[in-house]
């Protein structure tokens, strides 16, 4: 062999130890690419065993969430009538129907008076949570004398605010005109409202219901002396089943779901909620609506004469 031809063989020599080595790395790579088919296609087995599980237990979960709808929605409805009829019979005492009542007789009543209206506001809390749940919770507009529902909210509050020993005061306008909304679920609001008010004021304090026109909307707020919103704990208010740390202490029977409720109702008839409060001094909250969307057509008008409040 000529030097040329030494030369040659050596660089065809590297050459083919490079394809050598190529071809082994390649048939490693090819041998990894299966290894790593097969624990795909065994993780993906897996994988799909898994995700029908969770199918499964997540229609069973449905079917249990479902359940407990239908039986509060059931439960619901059966309470209402039996606690319709003790405040009923109550509401008789208390007004000396069946004779006269002595004042330890009255504030015993009173006090029964009062935690059935409270099971009644319970009740039609959780049925419209339940009814939101199930795509059954509807807004039914229809004219309404938006005055004489809070005289009326405020005459059935009135034992409370006796009770709890607080001043509940009332400013409403003498008329307002007739608005189209959901009577049954605003009067809902206004009385929790209310309510709120005067269970969260100390004895000798202060609430006051104030519904106005105010331009061109209907103002309704409720103004108290009470124990306020903590400033960290305001943003989350109105969210289902949040309580602040005082209401909690001073009320542990609460649900967190008067507020909730309140939002849903007034935003869903195109309303704002009205809230602003001071830890210790007091709160305000309420709602108003643009009167030119909710305005009654004419001929619709209700009574709305002057009432004595």
């Amino acid at each position: 062999y000529t030097t040329q031809d030494a030369d040659l063989l050596n660089i065809i020599g590297s050459e083919l130890g490079i394809a050598v080595q190529n071809a082994r790395n390649f048939e490693q790579i090819q041998q990894f690419n299966i290894t790593l088919q097969q624990r795909i296609e065994e993780a993906t087995s897996q994988l799909r065993v898994a995700n029908d599980k969770l199918k499964v237990t997540n229609e069973k979960l449905k079917d249990l969430d479902a359940a407990k709808d239908e039986f509060i929605s059931m439960a619901s409805h059966q309470l209402r009538t039996p606690l319709t009829t003790v405040k009923g019979y109550l509401s008789m005492l208390l007004e000396g129907d069946a004779g006269k009542v002595t004042p330890q007789q009255k504030d015993l009543i009173d006090l029964s008076f009062t935690g059935a209206q409270r099971m009644v506001y319970l009740i039609a809390d959780m049925l419209n949570v339940s009814r939101m749940s199930t795509g059954k919770f509807v807004i039914e507009p229809s004219p309404v004398d938006l005055v004489a529902v809070a005289k009326s909210e405020i005459q059935q509050l009135q034992h409370q605010a006796l009770t709890h020993k607080v001043n509940l005061v009332s400013k409403l306008a003498d008329k307002l005109p007739t608005v189209m909304l959901d009577e049954q679920k605003t009067r809902q609001v206004m009385m929790n409202l209310i309510d709120n008010a005067l269970y969260y004021t100390p004895e000798g304090g202060k609430v006051t219901v104030y519904l106005e026109q105010k331009d061109e909307s209907i103002e309704f707020r409720v103004t108290d002396t009470g124990i306020g919103v903590p400033k960290s704990e305001q943003a989350k208010l109105f969210t289902k089943f949040f309580r602040a740390g005082n209401a909690r202490q001073k009320r542990a029977d609460g649900t967190g779901l008067g507020l909730f409720m309140a939002r849903k109702v007034v935003a869903g008839q195109g309303g704002a909620i009205i809230f602003h409060s001071v830890e210790g001094k007091g709160s305000t909250f309420g709602f108003t609506f643009p009167l030119k969307s909710i305005l009654a057509p004419k001929g619709s008008d209700k009574d709305n004469k002057q009432q004595p409040q």
